[in-house]
């Protein structure tokens, strides 16, 4: 697949996956726990023929050795998209820093934070590159 036809393939998921966290938001509004808007977005991405993974460990290692430290990736869609939930007022450079290193530490292309505010859904696409850099995709 060349890098059009991927960035057209991941740009029809994103706005999916966009359109699923929207149907979310119109139903529940803003308010919930981010647990609740996962398990609605995990279930209508299921129903739409989605592999969906909720709260996929991510384990810290020192070279080889496993440390006891573990992360959770909020959603993890069909292998290649980490989808990172949030329910707060406004997204701070933190939550987009969680979601990179995610994304670095798995070798993941792809990832999307999404916030369900009280009166809105917000989401950011991000890119891994072959140098391992990240870039927010402007789509829309």
């Amino acid at each position: 697949m060349n890098l059009i036809e991927e960035y057209n393939k991941q740009l029809a998921r994103q706005k999916h996956i966009v359109g699923v966290a929207m149907k979310v938001f119109n139903k529940y509004h803003g308010g919930l726990l981010e647990s609740a808007y996962e398990c609605a977005l995990k279930y209508l991405l299921v129903q739409d023929g989605y592999k969906v993974e909720v709260q996929k460990e991510l384990p810290m290692y020192w070279d080889d050795v496993r440390l006891d430290k573990t992360y959770r990736m909020d959603l993890v869609v069909d292998d290649d998209i980490i989808i990172e939930l949030k329910a707060l007022k406004y997204i701070k450079d933190e939550q987009r820093k969680q979601l990179k290193n995610y994304m670095v530490l798995t070798h993941t292309r792809w990832g999307m934070l999404i916030n369900f505010s009280m009166d809105r859904v917000y989401s950011e696409w991000y890119r891994l590159d072959a140098n391992g850099s990240i870039e927010q995709v402007r789509l829309f």
